[in-house]
């Protein structure tokens, strides 16, 4: 059974198989969680990122971790708020699916994931949570290899919706 936790931390700090980067389509780095993951990796990560040809919303890509405790670094594109008709919480639950997916794929059994798409791109932080949460629940379901799913969080507030929805 897959073991949930909910942790207020930086992310580039946890030593685990895999942490999920919250990355924009180009997967050259930017602002919030992705900058930040860019700059503690190191330049070998934005070279391998260059490899890869950006990211579509929805989707996952998988590089080293390089400089990060974590070895590898799962590459996903959360989706833009534009006021949830737009099928934005389906995007954002693909991100997760195939984030876990991809992880589970190449052997890995810890996964650390960040606030998916609540900064720049506008995702209600409460809604993030809900489906982030019942999306993990699910998808470790099909893939029983992953032991350890850590939401990592950055907020107070982030820390709180976590925690009711992970206890």
């Amino acid at each position: 059974m897959t073991e949930l936790s909910v942790i207020q931390d930086d992310i580039t700090t946890l030593a685990v198989d895999t942490i999920v980067n919250a990355a924009n389509e180009t997967l050259l780095g930017g602002g919030g969680v992705d900058g930040a993951i860019h700059r503690a990796a190191g330049r070998g990560l934005h070279e391998e990122c260059r490899e890869l040809g950006g990211c579509e919303p929805g989707e996952a890509k998988m590089t080293g971790g390089y400089q990060l405790p974590a070895t590898h670094v799962i590459h996903t594109v959360g989706p833009f708020w534009r006021g949830g008709g737009h099928g934005e919480a389906e995007v954002l639950a693909e991100c997760y699916r195939n984030s876990i997916a991809l992880a589970a794929g190449h052997g890995l059994a810890t996964i650390a994931f960040p606030c998916i798409a609540t900064g720049t791109y506008g995702f209600p932080q409460d809604r993030a949570a809900e489906v982030a949460v019942s999306t993990v629940r699910e998808a470790v379901q099909d893939h029983p290899s992953i032991s350890a799913v850590t939401f990592c969080t950055y907020s107070d507030y982030e820390y709180a919706l976590y925690r009711e929805l992970v206890n």
